[in-house]
């Protein structure tokens, strides 16, 4: 009786096995289309059945975005993703076309792989060209300038995003010295070590993200552009972020007496 039953396992798992194959090539094939594209400098947009007007607009934003932040960040002497090497935009349907092809949930206007050079949306995504787009192209300029295995705290790759949603630098400094004035402002230091996927506390995330504008923004525009490339630069070769500060911006050593520099930038 054994071998019998141990014939029928086999059958049974070659069956399965058949199954998963046909299933998984079925997947393959929802996922094949023919892409039309339109293509601007640095991007190229493909689309299906999306209305073209806005395959036009969201082409031209991203252009405005891209010469926007490069210029922000000070990298416009850097020729980014021309020809082949330029960034992709792929534009489903609708929510529900997006949804499925790319397993997002429902509240979600938009993804961005960031080695990849990849963004994925579908037309009118809430926030898509006001937050999503300026943000996730804030990330993958930042990261292809300075790398993927470069030393920078992750407060200041979040900063720089957030930095190209111009709406969220309104009340900043209200909020910071409010939370000075409750003890309740986050060293730099505790900043960089913290692991902002497992915070729960709303109030902290949000304090978090809005540190990380103000001292990118510290940065930029008490600065200049040429101290905040040459910071880049030094983070691209590795440095320590200690080592890439005091190198970059010569009255700070370290992370803490750039810490004590923005507060009292803050408090000024």
């Amino acid at each position: 009786m054994k071998p019998q039953r141990y014939r029928y396992v086999i059958r049974i798992s070659f069956f399965a096995l058949l199954y998963l194959i046909c299933f998984c090539k079925a997947l393959l094939a929802l996922d094949k289309r023919d892409w039309r594209e339109q293509k601007s400098d640095h991007f190229i947009v493909y689309y299906a059945d999306a209305k073209e007007d806005f395959v036009t607009q969201a082409a031209l934003k991203a252009e405005e975005y891209y010469k926007s932040i490069t210029e922000e960040l000070g990298f416009t002497r850097y020729n980014f993703w021309l020809w082949d090497n330029r960034a992709k935009i792929y534009i489903y349907n609708d929510a529900e076309d997006y949804q499925v092809r790319t397993g997002k949930p429902s509240w979600s206007g938009g993804v961005a792989y960031y080695h990849e050079k990849v963004i994925e949306t579908y037309p009118w995504a809430q926030g898509f060209f006001q937050s999503l787009l300026p943000h996730e192209l804030g990330h993958i300029i930042f990261r292809e300038f300075i790398g993927a295995e470069s030393n920078a705290p992750v407060w200041l790759d979040e900063g720089v995003a957030m930095y190209q949603e111009k709406y969220r630098m309104k009340n900043i400094r209200t909020k910071l010295l409010e939370a000075i004035d409750q003890n309740k402002l986050i060293p730099l230091n505790k900043l960089s070590e913290m692991n902002i996927m497992f915070v729960k506390d709303k109030d902290v995330v949000d304090l978090y993200y809005t540190e990380a504008i103000s001292v990118v923004d510290y940065l930029i525009t008490h600065f200049g552009k040429d101290n905040f490339v040459r910071l880049c630069k030094a983070l691209k070769e590795r440095k320590t972020f200690d080592q890439a500060i005091e190198e970059s911006y010569k009255v700070f050593k370290n992370l803490d007496e750039l810490h004590k520099g923005w507060l009292r930038y803050i408090k000024e």
